[in-house]
């Protein structure tokens, strides 16, 4: 519990500290909120106005003060370019399409790394290693975007598989909603498998070369039974700690990807509210992705220390 407590601080005071930088980027700003809606060509008078309304004329720490109390009840305030649209509306409804994107993205992570980890750390052959070890170099290093660029150029503008900007709501049509996710899904999670199987690989191998392995062997035990029994179940323990990583960026990796796809999800629309200076949902956006990232790894890291009690702070 001790543990526990500790992460758990660490994470308050992260979000605080996200928060601050959050806020403040946009403040510093030289065009402010008041310009940004108004435009460049507004009066003084107006600016002042509207400043005064918007309460930007107050002091930076009342106005940070007054936008966290509100973000922590879900109130980001109302988007500029959806006049009278409530943010927390506005990220709402496209949470959801970004949930599902990132869920599948995760799924084909740990069901292709996790086979695929054991076949490559099982095999002998040199050849077999170094061609596996190249392939896995060549997919990490292949950006998600520009996956997703040859993707859409592939299966959709030669094989029409699909239509880039054809995405079916899940509550009009489920299947189709899920069909067209999984190919941005492929671009998101492919240099993540690759990634994910180097560590397992490396894992089994470290694991492969200890006492009790020896020890299991000496004693007539299966190669089988010592690596299902005893390896592969030591070896997933780090693993999860990657995951958890993994799923962060899966999270922040979306961003682009949506875009390339035109899936309306949170990710397009913090594109879309960069270009167009909508300073409170690119605020929203930013916060609560950050706030995905660090609670998704608070979690991984309670999970590791149930399952490794040794794991100390």
């Amino acid at each position: 519990m001790r543990y526990i407590g500790k992460k758990f601080l660490t994470l308050i005071i992260a979000l605080l500290l996200i928060s601050i930088v959050v806020f403040l980027a946009f403040s510093i700003l030289p065009a402010d909120a008041s310009i940004a809606k108004l435009g460049q060509n507004a009066t003084p008078e107006r600016i002042a106005a509207l400043r005064a309304e918007m309460g930007l004329d107050r002091p930076v720490l009342v106005q940070y003060w007054s936008w966290l109390t509100g973000a922590v009840r879900g109130d980001f305030g109302t988007s500029y370019q959806y006049t009278g649209t409530g943010v927390a509306s506005l990220v709402g409804g496209r949470l959801g399409t970004s949930a599902v994107l990132s869920l599948i993205s995760l799924v084909m992570v740990v069901v292709i790394s996790i086979p695929v980890g054991i076949f490559g750390a099982k095999r002998r052959s040199v050849a077999g290693r170094a061609a596996m070890t190249t392939l896995v170099h060549i997919t990490m290093g292949v950006p998600s975007f520009f996956l997703g660029i040859l993707i859409t150029y592939l299966f959709s503008l030669i094989l029409k598989w699909f239509t880039i900007g054809k995405y079916v709501s899940p509550a009009e049509d489920l299947s189709a909603s899920i069909s067209y996710l999984v190919f941005p899904a492929i671009a998101i999670s492919l240099p993540k498998i690759a990634m994910t199987v180097k560590f397992l690989v490396s894992s089994i191998r470290a694991e492969l070369h200890k006492d009790y392995v020896r020890t299991a062997y000496a004693k007539g035990c299966s190669r089988n039974g010592v690596f299902y029994g005893h390896v592969l179940k030591n070896s997933l323990v780090p693993v999860i700690t990657f995951l958890g990583i993994i799923i962060a960026e899966i999270v922040a990796g979306s961003i682009v990807v949506e875009k390339v796809f035109s899936v309306p999800g949170i990710g397009l629309l913090l594109v879309t509210a960069i270009s167009n200076r909508d300073y409170p949902v690119v605020e929203a956006v930013v916060l609560l992705i950050a706030v995905v990232v660090i609670v998704i790894n608070f979690l991984v890291d309670v999970i590791y220390q149930i399952i490794d009690p040794r794991v100390k702070l």
